[in-house]
């Protein structure tokens, strides 16, 4: 049965099966790394030498619209990176680990509009406080200014992860093993060593590393339904444009954000409460995805 529905997959796997050598996987993500690591590199040497050490500190942190422009706008690094592995490597082009340029924005724009019309309804609902108030962060006429350009730096983040997660990582190892538990849970696994932070959250760290694990095999599971990364383009903007634009952490993060909660990533019981409200959230959120690509 999962064969039946994850058979739109195969446009994406397809071009990868002329060349699906693990080792080619492996030296495109090492050459990947180097790269992003490379780049980086000289991106924060030269904010290091244009102004002083705390621009550099608030740029790692993220706690002002500019720094977070840059952080975000960076992960465009990440994509030519990959671009540039898949076409030597892989002998693949950007747009055949994407999908067909029409149906990919037909499908991201099915899911994203039925995601904002579900956080619409959740906005109508009693208070998402969990029993501590909202702190402002930016003025509404300012967030509203900077939207625009926040929602496209976003995007930019969000694309990246899932041209190099769901994108070359899914479909290299798909085009090698037909099993959706190795296509599916290695990358979704490696996508949840990434966000595991023990030295910021502490005791949450786990419980974060496996929310973005489930997210990351959610986001492989549209994919692989929808044959274009469309649809997980847009529920991993949609995710990320509430904990980045709307509500924030006060620790790291929160240059763009209209609210803050009043603790930080550490506080191991209020954050908590807040994971599982997220967890059921992307579970909806999935849920209406799907039947968004089915319409």
């Amino acid at each position: 049965m999962l064969d039946r529905a994850y058979a739109p997959h195969e446009q994406l796997v397809g071009p990868g099966r002329a060349n699906p050598q693990l080792w080619k996987l492996v030296v495109g993500l090492l050459s990947i790394g180097l790269f992003v690591f490379a780049l980086n590199t000289l991106l924060i040497g030269a904010m290091a030498g244009a102004g002083p050490e705390a621009w550099t500190q608030s740029v790692l942190t993220g706690n002002s619209p500019a720094a977070m422009y840059v952080l975000l706008g960076s992960f465009g690094i990440v994509t030519l990176a990959v671009a540039l592995a898949a076409r030597q490597l892989q002998h693949r082009s950007l747009s055949s680990i994407i999908g067909p340029a029409r149906q990919t924005v037909v499908q991201f724009w099915k899911v994203l509009r039925i995601l904002l019309i579900l956080w619409a309804v959740v906005l109508i609902l009693p208070p998402y406080d969990m029993g501590a108030p909202l702190e402002s962060n930016l003025g509404l006429s300012t967030w509203l200014v900077l939207l625009p350009l926040s929602m496209l730096a976003v995007l930019i983040q969000v694309s990246a992860e899932e041209i190099l997660f769901r994108g070359y990582i899914q479909q290299a190892l798909a085009a090698r093993f037909r099993s959706p538990l190795v296509w599916m849970v290695l990358p979704s696994a490696l996508f949840a060593l990434g966000h595991y932070l023990p030295g910021q959250a502490g005791e949450n760290a786990i419980l974060i590393a496996l929310w973005s694990g489930v997210f990351g095999i959610l986001m492989a599971d549209l994919t692989a339904r929808s044959g274009t990364l469309g649809p997980a383009i847009a529920l991993h903007l949609f995710n990320n444009m509430i904990a980045l634009l709307f509500i924030s952490l006060p620790d790291s993060l929160n240059g763009l954000s209209l609210f803050l909660v009043p603790y930080e990533m550490s506080d191991t019981d209020q954050l908590r409460s807040w994971l599982l409200a997220d967890f059921a959230m992307m579970l909806v959120a999935w849920l209406a995805a799907r039947i968004a690509l089915r319409r």
